[in-house]
């Protein structure tokens, strides 16, 4: 269900992973950003956006990890974005036919069957220079960082005070980090948090890949738990952190990726 965060800016949120859809209106209709994420929410989004009169006009894809590549068939053909990074990070990981059987292995099994795969990652890479997401809307700005994954961004909707944090600042995920392809991992999220922060001084609404929507004391608040978690991990000692509490919501799963960070970050 689409729920209203800020003038012209709404939220769905998925079962999976408490997973936030963004839409952002137009003047010809809507961006949709990171959509997802089981095939029934999707067919219940697109009905929501046809009763509003709303079609999509231009999609965009945060970072290039699977549940943020999604799309289906009743968002129409418009087009899709990502930053360059993004999209050569998709056309290496998803060369073929073939790669989409290897997404599912990835997902729990309690949802695979339930996810559209058909027009995964069919996203077209904006230039850098570009900086802005080509649409008739209000201005959409850029923010690429290479924290969590490559050509991760960030996306500040300034007249609208929003900022959409992709997989960072959320309040119930610990900082994931690029543990497969970067080469200084710790380093890359902190200077994202520092480009985030840099431009999110009159933000009033955080919208994270995952959690809850957050007020105007919420992106300071969580760049700095982000922050601690980090120069725990980088000085090797347990983080205090909220998220790993014994009762958080990833209690069941939060732990061990913590455990194989540390792991892998020792080696």
């Amino acid at each position: 269900m689409l729920r209203q965060v800020a003038d012209g800016v709404l939220v769905s949120e998925s079962r999976f992973m408490r997973s936030n859809t963004i839409v952002v209106q137009g003047r010809a209709g809507v961006l949709l950003i990171d959509p997802g994420i089981l095939e029934s929410e999707m067919l219940a989004l697109a009905n929501d956006l046809r009763e509003l009169g709303q079609p999509v006009v231009a999609g965009f894809s945060t970072h290039p990890h699977w549940d943020h590549l999604l799309w289906h068939a009743e968002f129409g053909d418009a087009p899709r974005y990502g930053t360059d990074r993004c999209a050569a990070t998709v056309r290496t990981r998803l060369p073929d036919a073939a790669a989409k059987a290897r997404v599912t292995t990835l997902m729990p099994p309690d949802i695979v069957g339930q996810v559209p795969l058909d027009l995964l990652g069919l996203i077209t890479g904006l230039p850098a220079e570009a900086g802005r997401i080509p649409w008739d809307g209000p201005e959409v700005r850029i923010v690429e960082h290479q924290g969590h994954a490559a050509g991760h961004a960030a996306l500040l909707i300034e007249e609208r005070g929003v900022l959409v944090a992709g997989d960072l600042l959320s309040d119930i995920l610990i900082p994931m980090l690029d543990l497969s392809g970067a080469a200084h991992p710790i380093e890359d999220y902190l200077d994202a948090l520092s480009l985030i922060e840099g431009v999110a001084g009159g933000v009033e609404v955080v919208i994270p890949g995952h959690g809850s929507v957050g007020g105007a004391d919420q992106p300071r608040a969580r760049i700095e738990r982000d922050r601690a978690y980090l120069h725990a991990l980088r000085e090797a000692r347990p983080p205090n952190d909220p998220r790993l509490d014994p009762a958080a919501y990833g209690r069941d799963f939060l732990p061990a990726v913590h455990d194989r960070q540390a792991q892998q970050l020792a080696r």
